[in-house]
């Protein structure tokens, strides 16, 4: 796979080299008109019919108190929606999640699949189009598991480096996160498979996540996380929009009428149906607010989509023509991606998904800090691997995009928690140990292990070795946050024993989130692996041996420590579970690294970092209005590797001022691969909404007419050269 995207000029061809097949055949071929074939269907379905398409049932077994049943047969899945047989509508079969086919709680005997790397490590490939074959890749599976519909298409921007959600997104920044995860949808839908787009909106906290009220100005809403779902729709054009747990300015996502009616379907146009969160909807009263389908409805109080929904329809407070249009955007979707005939089971060529999986993982490592001590040298003798259960596996996130992973058994780790949900609760290690694979790739070196239990007896192993590595992990599960950005469990006192000991100290990150790093002055490499799935440790040793050449950047920024936060303290952390609680977004659109340019305050690394073990020059930024338009934009610049190493830059050019007043935002990014000592000149075009402002009084974007400024750099703080452009005013409809 070294090879890869130098072969893979373009995505379809790479589907079929990496062994994606594209589903064929007219089940899954898009209808040519969408919405008439749903409007001639949805006209012949009964009332009752309707209302059975509008809500369905978390398929998983019921407890011992639970008062509800499966269907005989029903496969264990995220969600059922029973579908109408004698008009051809399937079953919606709906599984988890964005990281591949989720096997709940591995109840599914023996059912594996294909586990990507976290959402962070997705992003940090700055790769838009191998987000694209790794949607696709887990979409195939999907399709040949039964399955049409995949609840993925995680968008929700970093707000907080101790979400515990933040592994599943893309990061801080929205064309980053709108970008790639546009990419990975349409990769899904491919293969005739609806994409959801989740957590609509502002679902970046965990904590009391069904009860905290998002406070947020709309203005600055526009333009951060909503920029992001927007950029992500216009570029994937999910099936299905999930809302979230979480009140935005006072009314809940699945029932709130400016999200859902007036920004999502009214401004933004979209065609497809609104899915509830899992025990989301809190009155019937939420389908005139938008909301189209009630999901997992036994975790609500009630079935409001059922028997009460159909008393508002009697009552008059619903209309027929509603219920139709919420029946025919579902049916559209399915229509639209040729997701309307129930999946059929096949074979699944997991060896060929797993290069897919480790060409992620690759990509993804960043290098934060390199001191000579990498790549491992080829005559070093001995080595001791310390900690992370580098002897076992690679960690994972937790929650509803847990993947049971091909490749071997998995180690469990229960965690704990207090009440019911206490047994799945627990930390899994994908069966690819770092261990072997640094053994492996170095059959001339003594490779030894110590799982840092004792630090002592770790620190007296490490002082006795050529080079040292030790692994520090950060489980992070749905459902919680994290108190603090400390590594857990003494983590950071073993590290600074090892240190101590040996001066050729690495230290590889399997984390969720950000982390402080009190020891990074005593030690000489670091490499971020975030979550790396399933064939995690031969990417890991890969990168460390130099077999691959880091190229990930950092999605969101590390903070030095919670003082630079907007939040210091996790708004509601500790208080019981249904407590009512307020975060209040102040900062607005000035997320992450713009936090830290208009405080003008240094995170630890800045977003978009990240080393190589070769070096590169960018220079010659030209940006120029394109011809014929008014405000369309088009940068381009040279990028020259000044090494002696093959290695991929990844050049980024920002919007730095508006008619001379300081800004900063990501305006532009992309890959290039490039040999040693080879040049290529590259060109990215700006789009419109990065440049302006959103007007709320005229609900629409305004670019004011003047002087642009434009820096190109390889982070968000450090930019060589300028460039500018005079625009015309302009507005840009939603």
């Amino acid at each position: 796979m070294r090879d890869f995207r130098a072969s893979c000029a373009w995505v379809i061809p790479c589907l079929a080299l990496a062994g994606v097949a594209r589903v064929a055949g007219s089940s899954v071929e898009p209808a040519t008109d969408p919405d008439r074939r749903a409007a001639a269907v949805e006209a012949r379905l009964t009332d009752s019919e309707r209302f059975q398409l509008l809500h369905g049932i978390m398929a998983l077994p019921p407890g011992p108190n639970d008062q509800w049943s499966l269907p005989p047969g029903l496969k264990i899945t995220a969600g059922y929606v029973q579908g109408v047989a004698r008009l051809g509508i399937p079953d919606l079969m709906e599984t988890d999640a964005s990281l591949g086919v989720v096997n709940p709680l591995q109840l599914r005997p023996d059912d594996v699949a294909t586990a990507l790397p976290s959402g962070l490590a997705i992003a940090s490939t700055f790769d838009a189009d191998l987000a694209y074959l790794g949607g696709a890749t887990i979409g195939a599976e999907a399709r040949a598991k039964g399955f049409n519909v995949m609840l993925a298409g995680g968008v929700n921007l970093a707000r907080d480096p101790r979400n515990g959600r933040n592994f599943e997104y893309l990061g801080e920044d929205p064309l980053l996160a709108g970008t790639l995860d546009g990419s990975a949808i349409a990769g899904i839908q491919s293969q005739g498979v609806v994409s959801t787009m989740k957590h609509f909106a502002l679902n970046d906290q965990e904590t009391l996540r069904a009860t905290i009220d998002a406070r947020i100005d709309r203005s600055a809403l526009r333009e951060s996380d909503l920029l992001a779902f927007e950029l992500a729709l216009a570029r994937g054009r999910p099936g299905s929009v999930m809302c979230a747990y979480n009140r935005v300015n006072g009314e809940y996502s699945c029932g709130n009428e400016w999200l859902l009616n007036r920004v999502l379907k009214g401004d933004w146009g979209y065609p497809g149906w609104v899915m509830s969160d899992w025990g989301a909807v809190h009155d019937a009263s939420d389908f005139s607010k938008g909301l189209d389908q009630e999901s997992g409805s036994q975790l609500d109080s009630k079935v409001w989509f059922d028997a009460p929904l159909r008393a508002e329809l009697t009552a008059g407070r619903i209309t027929k023509a509603q219920l139709s249009a919420a029946v025919r955007r579902i049916l559209r979707s399915l229509y639209a991606v040729g997701a309307d005939r129930a999946p059929e089971e096949g074979p699944i060529d997991y060896g060929a998904h797993a290069k897919v999986a480790q060409r992620l993982a690759e990509e993804g490592i960043v290098l934060l800090k390199n001191r000579g001590a990498l790549p491992l040298p080829k005559d070093a003798h001995s080595i001791l691997i310390v900690g992370g259960h580098a002897d076992v596996g690679v960690l994972s996130g937790g929650g509803s995009s847990q993947v049971t992973p091909y490749g071997g058994k998995s180690v469990v780790i229960p965690v704990g928690a207090p009440g019911e949900i206490g047994a799945i609760v627990r930390a899994l290690y994908m069966p690819s140990p770092p261990l072997a694979a640094l053994q492996a790739a170095l059959p001339q070196a003594t490779v030894e292990f110590q799982s840092g239990y004792d630090v002592a007896t770790a620190a007296a192993a490490a002082a006795r070795v050529d080079a040292v590595v030790v692994f520090a992990t950060q489980w992070q599960n749905e459902g919680y946050d994290h108190a603090s950005m400390d590594l857990p469990e003494g983590q950071d006192a073993l590290i600074e024993a090892l240190a101590g000991v040996n001066r050729k100290l690495i230290v590889v990150l399997e984390t969720g989130n950000p982390v402080k790093m009190p020891w990074i002055d005593g030690v000489d490499a670091v490499l971020e692996a975030w979550y790396p799935g399933e064939r995690g440790g031969s990417a890991i040793a890969d990168v460390l041996t130099g077999a691959a050449n880091p190229s990930g950047r950092l999605p969101m920024s590390f903070p030095v420590n919670e003082s630079q936060l907007p939040r210091p303290a996790v708004p509601g952390l500790g208080l019981p579970q249904g407590s009512p609680a307020t975060v209040d977004y102040a900062e607005g659109s000035d997320v992450g690294y713009r936090w830290y340019a208009k405080r003008r305050s240094t995170p630890l690394f800045p977003f978009g970092f990240g080393l190589s073990y070769t070096t590169f020059d960018v220079s010659g930024l030209r940006v120029s209005v394109k011809p014929g338009a008014q405000w369309g934009l088009t940068a381009r610049f040279a990028v020259k590797n000044t090494g002696q190493r093959a290695g991929t830059a990844v050049p980024q050019v920002y919007l730095v001022s508006r008619s001379g007043v300081p800004t900063l935002r990501l305006a532009g990014f992309m890959r290039v691969p490039l040999g040693p000592g080879e040049s290529r000149n590259a060109e990215v075009t700006i789009d419109p909404h990065l440049l302006g402002r959103w007007d709320e009084e005229r609900n629409g974007w305004r670019i004011d007419a003047g002087r642009y400024g434009f820096a190109l750099g390889t982070s968000a703080a450090d930019l060589g050269e300028r460039s500018t452009a005079v625009l015309a005013a302009a507005r840009i409809r939603p």
